[in-house]
């Protein structure tokens, strides 16, 4: 049977280092910005760093949580330097009818789609990829189904 995932992550409990605060201070602002414009009812959000070692992927997915209505949106901050189509590992969403777009993880990009709406995958990359990679989360909607 085939890996599902390649990475190695590291969950971000309690952000210790000035970049980590800096990074989650910027996403409480969009997830302000996001409940303010689109009403969204954005509560927080929990996320990890992720390294993909070279040759290494995530296979087609929802970020969805079976059984769960949590995670509204997902971001994903790129942390690569002088990344080239050629490197691979691209993050490929699933748009409908058969068609996708691949975004490279070039650093300092960030990339945020709706959980339960875009299937997508990480393709194999030739060379070490890292992001910063979560969820904006809301209460669970029970009751209003």
């Amino acid at each position: 049977m085939p890996e599902v995932r390649g990475d190695f992550i590291s969950w971000l409990e309690q952000p210790e280092r000035d970049a980590e605060q800096r990074v989650l201070a910027r996403l409480d602002e969009l997830r302000a910005a996001l409940n303010r414009a689109l009403m969204t009812g954005l509560e927080d959000f929990q996320g990890h760093f992720a390294l993909y070692p070279r040759g290494a992927g995530y296979a087609r997915h929802f970020d969805r949580l079976i059984g769960s209505d949590v995670r509204a949106i997902s971001a994903v901050l790129y942390l690569n330097d002088g990344w080239d189509d050629e490197d691979g590992g691209q993050l490929r969403l699933y748009t409908g009818g058969g068609a996708s777009v691949d975004v490279l993880p070039q650093g300092g990009r960030l990339v945020a789609f709706q959980s339960d709406r875009f299937e997508h995958e990480v393709l194999p990359a030739r060379r070490e990829r890292m992001s910063f990679t979560g969820w904006f989360c809301r209460r669970p909607l029970e009751g209003f189904v």
